[in-house]
């Protein structure tokens, strides 16, 4: 699992039909950190800490052992204080 902040909605046209219409976020894990997209799977706004997991737990939290994540948001923190 790691901690991350959601920066803004990923707006992509073109998706694979198993992904559905299911938001993608950019998300940062420390401010000036790298960049990932993750699947929305709980409905967060940018500004938000959030919980994401990765690899067969993203796919899993997304809805199906064959959805097409490897990063998917599970959780909104609601107490953070970046350190």
């Amino acid at each position: 699992m790691k901690i991350m902040r959601v920066e803004k909605t990923l707006v992509s046209t073109n998706r694979v039909q198993e992904m559905g219409n299911r938001p993608l976020l950019v998300v940062q894990e420390k401010t000036g950190g790298a960049r990932s997209v993750a699947v929305d799977a709980i409905g967060c706004i940018p500004g938000d800490w959030v919980i994401c997991v990765g690899s067969s737990a993203a796919r899993e939290a997304a809805g199906a052992k064959d959805f097409p994540s490897d990063l998917t948001i599970i959780g909104i923190i609601d107490h953070w204080q970046e350190s």
